[in-house]
């Protein structure tokens, strides 16, 4: 029933309600938290990000459900793209020597190749994600939505009784 009501409160949010801007930022963010392996001190200064500013929740757990499904298909991509970082760019590992050694910075995993390469990836890949999001959250509203609300599917959906029993218990206020 959660899974239900996450989907649906992304489509309300899709549809209508908060600007597209802070949608689709919140859509990257949970592009990034999604392309990483999660547990990592990034990922949760990410999530404390997201948490400490307007951008819409359910669109970050939405996107960071979705492409961390998406994201295996990539690891061996975000690995070589880690191993050239961590191991290929002598300049860096003076660097790499110095944040091993700091109190915290190894429970970022940056070591770790796969993490490195896909927080490398999602860090660039962010900006065209926060684009492409948002003219698609714009076009959406503009052009989709109403054909999809006025569509018989929707409007037989929406006169079933399991429609409708659907929304007086989601409406029940326990």
């Amino acid at each position: 029933m959660f899974f239900l009501q996450f989907i649906s409160k992304f489509f309300k949010v899709l549809r209508a309600g908060e600007s597209p801007g802070l949608v689709a930022a919140g859509f990257t963010i949970g592009f990034v938290l999604g392309l990483s392996p999660h547990w990592t001190l990034q990922n949760i200064v990410i999530i404390l990000i997201a948490l400490l500013t307007k951008v819409n929740l359910a669109s970050v757990f939405f996107a960071m459900f979705f492409f961390g499904f998406v994201a295996f298909i990539f690891d061996p991509a975000f690995h070589s793209l880690g191993y050239y970082v961590l191991t290929g760019m002598d300049a860096l590992y003076p660097t790499w020597t110095n944040w091993y050694n700091m109190p915290i910075v190894p429970f970022s995993k940056f070591n770790n190749t796969v993490v490195m390469g896909s927080l490398l990836a999602g860090l660039v890949l962010a900006f065209p994600m926060f684009l492409i999001s948002k003219k698609g959250i714009v076009g959406y509203r503009k052009n989709l939505a109403p054909k999809i609300e006025n569509s018989k599917w929707v409007k037989a959906i929406k006169g079933s009784a399991l429609f409708k029993w659907y929304v007086k218990v989601r409406d029940l206020e326990l």
